[in-house]
């Protein structure tokens, strides 16, 4: 981990296209500006790790492929009658 001092208002550069600038600081709370590229996706690390719980959970709770089947052959034979 790079462990960088900053005050209000000085940035760091992330590979040319990532700039991030102290907004403020006001006691134990520190705003950040991120500027990037819309393709960079940016998220909160509390945020993604629930985002990745949901993806677990619902690849836990999919459809397994045969039930799939099954549900799509009955639907085509409904359609047919």
């Amino acid at each position: 981990m790079l462990v960088l001092s900053r005050k209000k208002n000085e940035s760091i550069q992330i590979a040319g296209s990532i700039k991030i600038t102290i907004l403020d600081i006001t006691g134990d709370n520190i705003k950040l500006g991120i500027e990037a590229p819309r393709s960079i996706e940016i998220y909160r690390s509390e945020v993604l790790q629930s985002i990745r719980q949901e993806n677990e959970q619902s690849v836990l709770n999919s459809v397994k492929p045969e039930e799939l089947v099954k549900l799509l052959n009955e639907h085509t034979k409904n359609h047919r009658a």
